[in-house]
């Protein structure tokens, strides 16, 4: 716990932990947690979800905070795709109690730069107007890629984590545009809820392993996560449509 923060303050971060899976206090940073705490905070002040983006460095990071859902990342990832952003790194963490809420950060740029304000503007906007269903994700993205094409040499895994306890799904496949739009809008049609990620792009390949719950906000057996690792990796190839 970060040293220097106000008894109230550690009580109420460890309350706000407690609806995280058992990993994230010890491998999370205290920074990160109250980070995601403040991000908390402000979901419940005004209500609507939270999309922010800020320089960092000489690439854009995103901020998204919302209650999970599993059509969230597909219309993230889509927003992403259609303003041509290329995805450095990704950090997801969901809670797997009420309120079940999700906070992500993407770092992200555009021709190898920070976003300029008005590209980030937009994009937040975009991301917002797609939630609310203003948005039509895939039909912005059918004019940049050929949904109707499969990704190249993916590779899918299904096992139960051993330190975290919760199941996993791990998606490999070569590099191509609208990549993690096509993967995300899978574990959509999966109705899936990712609760943890981790990125990997690493010569010409991604590496994606996603910490799952199933419908319902339900632990996913072993057997029917098999079969949907084979699911998954027979959409992936043969496109989404």
């Amino acid at each position: 716990m970060a040293a220097g923060l106000k008894t109230a303050t550690v009580e109420l971060l460890k309350r706000f932990n407690r609806a995280f899976p058992q990993f994230y206090e010890q491998f999370v940073s205290s920074e990160i947690q109250l980070q995601n705490l403040r991000l908390a905070y402000q979901l419940y002040k005004t209500k609507k979800a939270v999309i922010e983006i800020k320089p960092e460095g000489n690439r854009s990071a995103l901020h998204f905070a919302y209650r999970n859902q599993s059509f969230l990342l597909s219309d993230i990832f889509g927003v992403l795709a259609a303003y041509g952003l290329t995805i450095h790194s990704l950090s997801l963490y969901g809670q797997i109690n009420p309120p079940m809420l999700v906070f992500v950060k993407l770092v992200v740029s555009r021709g190898g730069k920070a976003l300029s304000e008005k590209t980030a503007d937009n994009t937040c906007r975009a991301i917002r107007e797609a939630l609310a269903g203003r948005y039509e994700v895939e039909e912005m993205l059918s004019v940049e890629f050929n949904l109707n094409a499969g990704l190249e040499k993916v590779e899918t895994e299904f096992y139960v984590d051993p330190v975290f306890h919760l199941p996993a799904l791990l998606i490999e496949a070569d590099n191509q545009p609208g990549l993690f739009y096509k993967v995300m809008y899978a574990i959509w049609q999966e109705d899936l809820l990712v609760v943890n990620a981790n990125l990997l792009v690493w010569r010409g390949r991604t590496r994606l392993i996603l910490y799952l719950l199933g419908p319902n906000e339900s632990l996913i057996p072993e057997y029917l996560g098999h079969k949907i690792a084979d699911g998954m990796r027979e959409r992936l190839l043969g496109g989404l449509y």
